[in-house]
C-alpha cells in the first residue's frame, strides 16, 4: 500500500502478527516508548500475549480479528514470516504494514530467496529447485553430496535431509512429503554469520556489526559479537550484501541476512528473515539501540538511529533441555548462580512447558573485551551444564585472508 511516511507518535497502538518471543520483545520495546501493542495470536498463553494490552486470540486468517487489528492499530508488523499471504495483503490495503507482503512472500520460499540472490548478484550456494512432481534425475551431479530442504516452512534445522548421491534423492523427497524443495550443495564451512539491519520507508538504512553464529543440531546455540573469525573485509562484504538485499526488496523494517563463510574465504548468502532475528538478541544489552527498537522506529517512521555497540558480547540460547536433569526429571536451572555473574542478562520468554529443542529464553554476557565476554559465557555454560564452545569458534588460517580479488562488491549500504 502506497502511503506517505508521516510519523506515528507515541500513544498510538501498533499491531503484531504472531505471539512468540520476537513479538514479546517488540512489544516491550515499543511500550517503553509509549506505544500500545495489540497481538494477533491463537495461543492464549503466547509470550507476546502475556505483555500486551490487546490480545486477539484467533487464527491469522480470521476475518473478524484482522478487521479489529486494522481498526485498532496505526500500523502493523510481523513476528515471523509464515503468515498467510492473503492476510498480509488484506491488511496492507487498510493499514500501514511493514514489511510489505511481497517481501515476506519471498522470505517464505527458499526458491524465491535463491532467485533474489541471483538477480542481485549476491553469491549463494550452488543449488537446484525441485518442484513437486518433477523428475529429479536431471540434477547436476556436482550438487552431491547435498542437503535437500523444503522450499517452505523450514526452520531450526527442520525440513532438511542430507543426500549423499543422486540415488538417495527420491527417498529424501518422499520423506519431505514430495513438496517443492531446494537441493543445495554441501559446502566446506568455516563458520556462519548474520547481519541484522533496518531500512525505513525513505530508504535510509542502518546496520549492526555482523555476529558470528554457532549452531548445534540445526538450532542457534550462541552468537558472538565481535565474531572471533570475522575479518573487517568479510564484515564489510556481508553488510554490503545485506544492504543490497534490502534495497532489492524495497524493504521496510528489520531484516536479517544469514551467511556462510567457506574455508577458502568465500562469503555466500544463505537465508533472509523479514523480522528481528535470534542472533540479534544481544543488541538489547550490548548496543545503544536494539533490533526491536529499530523495528518499532521503522514501523512508525521515526528516525533510524545508527546503533553503537558499547560492549563485547556472547549470547546463549536457552533451550528446554536445561529444565531436565540427566534422569529426565524436570527441574529449574540454577538462575541465581548465573545471575551472580557480572554482565549476565537473563531473558526468559514466559513459556510454561519446557521441551527439548524449544527456545525458552536467552542469556547475554556482556563485557569490556571479547575474551572477557567469552569467559563469562563459558562460566555460564558450566553452571547450566552446556557443552563449552572453545574450539568451535576459533578462527582458522583459511578464513583470515580476504576473498580473492579483495572485498566483494554487492552494492552500497547507506548508514545514517
Amino acid at each position: 500500500m502506497s502511503r506517505g511516511a508521516a510519523f506515528i507518535p507515541p500513544g498510538a497502538t501498533l499491531g503484531v502478527l504472531g505471539g512468540g518471543q520476537l513479538g514479546r520483545m517488540f512489544a516491550q520495546a515499543a511500550q517503553s516508548a509509549g506505544y500500545g501493542v495489540a497481538v494477533l495470536e491463537a495461543d492464549e498463553a503466547a509470550p507476546a500475549a502475556q505483555v500486551t494490552g490487546i490480545h486477539l486470540a484467533a487464527r491469522y486468517d480470521d476475518p473478524l480479528a484482522l478487521d479489529q487489528l486494522a481498526r485498532d492499530c496505526a500500523a502493523v508488523t510481523v513476528e515471523f514470516e509464515n503468515i498467510p499471504a492473503a492476510s498480509l495483503q488484506w491488511l496492507d490495503a487498510r493499514v500501514p504494514l511493514a514489511p510489505a507482503p511481497q517481501s515476506v512472500a519471498i522470505c517464505q520460499d527458499r526458491a524465491q530467496e535463491k532467485a533474489l540472490f541471483t538477480r542481485l548478484g549476491v553469491p549463494c550456494a550452488p543449488h537446484a529447485v525441485l518442484r513437486a512432481g518433477s523428475d529429479g534425475s536431471v540434477v547436476d551431479a556436482d550438487l552431491f553430496p547435498g542437503i535437500l530442504k523444503t522450499a517452505r516452512l523450514g526452520y531450526d534445522g527442520k525440513g532438511q535431509i542430507s543426500v549423499a548421491c543422486a540415488a538417495d534423492l527420491p527417498a529424501a523427497r518422499a520423506a519431505l512429503g514430495g513438496v517443492d524443495c531446494v537441493l543445495e550443495k554441501r559446502l566446506d564451512l568455516a563458520y556462519e554469520l548474520s547481519v541484522v539491519m533496518a531500512r525505513g520507508r525513505d530508504g535510509s538504512t542502518v546496520l549492526f556489526a555482523p555476529q558470528q553464529n554457532l549452531h548445534r543440531n540445526g538450532i542457534l546455540f550462541a552468537s558472538f559479537s565481535p565474531g572471533p573469525a570475522i575479518t573487517p573485509e568479510i564484515a564489510a562484504a556481508a553488510q554490503n550484501a545485506a544492504g543490497a538485499v534490502a534495497q532489492g526488496l524495497d524493504y521496510v523494517g528489520v531484516l536479517c541476512v544469514e551467511f556462510f563463510v567457506l574455508r577458502d574465504g568465500r562469503l555466500l548468502a544463505n537465508e533472509i528473515a523479514p523480522r528481528p532475528h535470534n542472533s540479534g538478541h544481544h543488541t538489547i544489552d550490548s548496543c545503544t539501540v536494539s533490533q526491536f527498537e529499530l523495528q518499532w522506529r521503522a514501523l512508525v517512521n521515526a528516525p533510524l538511529l545508527a546503533p553503537r555497540q558499547h560492549s563485547a558480547t556472547v549470547m546463549l540460547n536457552l533451550l528446554g533441555d536445561l529444565w531436565f536433569d540427566a534422569a529426565g526429571h524436570q527441574r529449574e536451572p540454577d538462575w541465581a548462580a548465573v545471575l551472580a555473574q557480572p554482565g549476565a542478562h537473563l531473558h526468559l520468554y514466559g513459556k510454561h512447558a519446557p521441551r527439548k529443542g524449544r527456545k525458552m529464553g536467552h542469556l547475554t554476557c556482556t563485557a569490556a573485551t571479547p575474551d572477557e565476554a567469552r569467559q563469562a559465557a563459558l562460566h555460564a555454560c558450566a553452571i547450566l551444564g552446556l557443552e563449552p564452545f572453545q574450539d568451535e569458534t576459533a578462527p582458522s588460517l583459511a578464513v583470515l585472508a580476504a576473498p580473492e580479488g579483495g572485498v566483494s562488491s554487492f552494492g552500497t549500504a547507506v548508514r545514517n
